[in-house]
């Protein structure tokens, strides 16, 4: 009868992530790690599809963080610009600006 598991799952992890964030060779971490190629193609394919949904998620993240701050900059944008579209000193002597022209 052999044992259900003798490696944890972070150490499972921490093999597929050799392989696949790394790029080292199945055989080269097998070898280090002294656990069977099977196993290693095992787990990646266990952790494979645990982690798809983290990566989706990840990938949302990253282009929310990128539409913050292309809306944070075109916020920036529009603030300095009020500025800039000081026409001139109305009658009571303060500037005003083109939408208040008519």
């Amino acid at each position: 009868m052999m044992s259900s598991s003798k490696f944890s799952d972070e150490f499972k992890r921490d093999a597929v992530a050799q392989i696949t964030e790394r790029g080292y060779p199945v055989r080269e971490v097998s070898k280090r790690l002294g656990v069977s190629p099977y196993s290693l193609y095992a787990w990646n394919k266990k952790f494979a599809q645990a982690s798809s949904g983290e990566a989706e998620k990840d990938t949302e993240i990253r282009r929310l963080k990128k539409e913050l701050a292309r809306v944070s900059e075109e916020r920036d944008i529009l603030k300095k610009g009020r500025h800039w579209c000081a026409i001139g000193p109305s009658d009571n002597g303060d500037a005003y600006f083109a939408r208040d022209a008519k």
